[in-house]
């Protein structure tokens, strides 16, 4: 999706958001220090499962993901990082750039977001980022299931 159709996508659900343009490429959370409250930042990984590739919308509190906590969680028999390319084929994102809403793929997200008012994360332009209500991430995606 473009940023035109992304925001169209957002306004057509009365999202409360804004696009934040930086002058350095953002393609982790921790290079976003400085440009906004890295605790309140909202990575999208995309996972491999039995059942093809899902969304995962989490919180930076996490840390690193724990795929066995998730696998049981989420009722998953199989969950890891997906293959980039495959990623990159399925999604038309590379990974860095996987935006927070407009994935085209199904997406669990962690109930840690929800403490916010508003969340950043990606916008699949490293130069674009989307700060949004965590609520309207859950309207505009399709979320499959939550965790914390």
């Amino acid at each position: 999706m473009t940023i035109s159709e992304i925001k169209e996508v957002l306004d057509e659900a009365n999202c409360c958001y804004e696009i934040i343009e930086q002058d350095k490429p953002i393609l982790s959370a921790l290079d976003a220090e400085g440009f906004y409250p890295v605790e309140k930042a909202a990575p999208t990984y995309v996972l491999q499962t039995e059942n093809g590739l899902i969304g995962c919308i989490t919180s930076m509190q996490n840390g690193r993901l724990d795929f066995e906590k998730l696998k049981t969680k989420l009722g998953f028999e199989k969950l890891k990082m997906a293959d980039r390319k495959k990623v990159e084929k399925q999604t038309g994102y590379l990974t860095g750039c996987i935006p927070l809403v407009g994935l085209g793929i199904p997406c669990v997200f962690d109930k840690k977001l929800l403490c916010h008012d508003f969340v950043y994360g990606g916008t699949g332009n490293e130069l674009l980022t989307l700060k949004i209500n965590p609520n309207d991430l859950i309207k505009v995606n399709e979320i499959k299931g939550m965790f914390d």
